[in-house]
């Protein structure tokens, strides 16, 4: 199994569309068993901060978007994973040992 984890913020659009959003499609459509949004609390990277302050509202999050899947169904999104990520963020790929 492998696990792919997508390391944005999450106001980060791939042409007009929020990056999760589109990656959670992408997966649904090709038979990914599931995946996880989750937001961060703060965050930086080469974009920048990922925490703005505003009346004690925090916006512009760092998401980390994972799934866990069998190799032969993840490989093949590699390619679109990395338009749909580049240049807003991070993807990596490992190998898991499910339990």
């Amino acid at each position: 199994m492998l696990k792919l984890t997508v390391r944005v913020r999450s106001r980060d659009e791939h042409e007009g569309k929020p990056i999760a959003d589109l990656l959670l499609s992408l997966y649904k459509a090709n038979g990914i068993s599931g995946a996880t949004v989750l937001q961060g609390v703060r965050g930086y990277g080469k974009e920048g901060s990922s925490r703005v302050d505003v009346l004690g509202l925090s916006v512009n999050l760092p998401l980390v978007i994972e799934t866990i899947e069998d190799e032969q169904k993840l490989r093949p999104l590699l390619d679109e994973v990395r338009k749909i990520v580049s240049p807003h963020g991070i993807a990596t790929l490992e190998p898991v040992e499910v339990l």
